[in-house]
């Protein structure tokens, strides 16, 4: 018997398809989600520096994830590089950056003294921006709503509520020394910003404020920018909690103007209301698309 019929060589016909090969990802695609990565990592870093007790340290971490968390979408967008994966990488991100690690800042902070309730309150606020995130990734745009709704985000935004949300650990590191009394106040406030979160209160967004810049105005933008980074750095309590509650403060006049702008856009549509009436950028399933 010849074996060499049995393996015998083989020769791939001409007209058979090749073996797909993967595709080079263009950088621009890599670098929003390199961004977003990035900030986890900044969110990760804030708890472990929570955990080991340096708040300052946890809160700067915090507070640049945030910055580069209104960065990666924007990137996104202007290089033409969105996918759904950077959508859901981005979430994720957020819930670690804005639920988790706030959470554990407030509970090494003071909630611990609370025993199980600050623990139940860390999580509660972990939880709303956990619900935020879901309940809106799921919500569609309606293609009829208001031109109006843009300028309005429903509820407070994650990144918004990570910051506000450590108004008490501000205020200690400022001026005002903590008492027995503080802590369960606290408390309290931490849930009130965990409700707003998912509430449909309408809060300010500012998109169509940064959308476009009026070319005359480039060079004061870009010395206000450097003049707030400035003194973010060198007073950064007494800015951070100024700007929680300047932003508190504004959630009572963005109510009443939505609630104006929708009384004047029911009486146009005679007396149809498209809902929802507002989708902000983290609310949209297609965040990067």
């Amino acid at each position: 018997m010849d074996m060499s019929n049995l393996f015998a060589p083989f020769e791939p016909e001409g007209d058979e398809p090749r073996r797909r090969r993967f595709k080079p990802i263009p950088l621009r695609v890599l670098l929003p989600n390199l961004i977003t990565l990035l900030s986890l990592c900044l969110g990760l870093t804030a708890i472990r520096m929570a955990i080991e007790g340096r708040l300052e340290f946890a809160i700067a971490a915090i507070v640049l994830a945030a910055v580069l968390d209104g960065l990666d979408g924007r990137i996104a967008r202007l290089l033409q590089s969105t996918s759904r994966f950077g959508a859901e990488l981005d979430s994720l991100a957020d819930f670690v950056n804005f639920g988790v690690a706030p959470g554990f800042v407030l509970f090494i902070w003071g909630l611990k003294d609370l025993r199980g309730f600050g623990w139940i309150v860390a999580m509660v606020f972990a939880i709303c921006a956990a619900l935020r995130l879901a309940r809106f990734n799921v919500m569609l745009d309606d293609p009829n709503r208001p031109a109006y709704a843009g300028n309005f985000f429903v509820g407070m935004p994650a990144p918004a509520g990570a910051l506000v949300v450590m108004l008490p650990v501000y205020l200690e590191f400022l001026v005002l020394p903590r008492t027995i009394m503080s802590t369960p106040v606290a408390a309290l406030y931490v849930i009130g910003i965990a409700l707003l979160m998912v509430s449909r209160i309408p809060t300010w967004s500012g998109k169509k404020l940064t959308s476009r810049v009026p070319r005359e105005h480039v060079l004061p933008v870009f010395v206000l920018v450097v003049m707030f980074a400035a003194l973010l750095i060198s007073y950064p309590w007494e800015v951070l909690s100024g700007g929680s509650l300047l932003y508190l403060a504004a959630i009572p006049l963005a109510y009443m103007h939505h609630k104006k702008f929708e009384r004047a856009h029911l009486a146009a549509a005679g007396g149809v209301v498209h809902q929802p009436l507002a989708v902000d950028e983290e609310q949209r399933p297609d965040r990067f698309n």
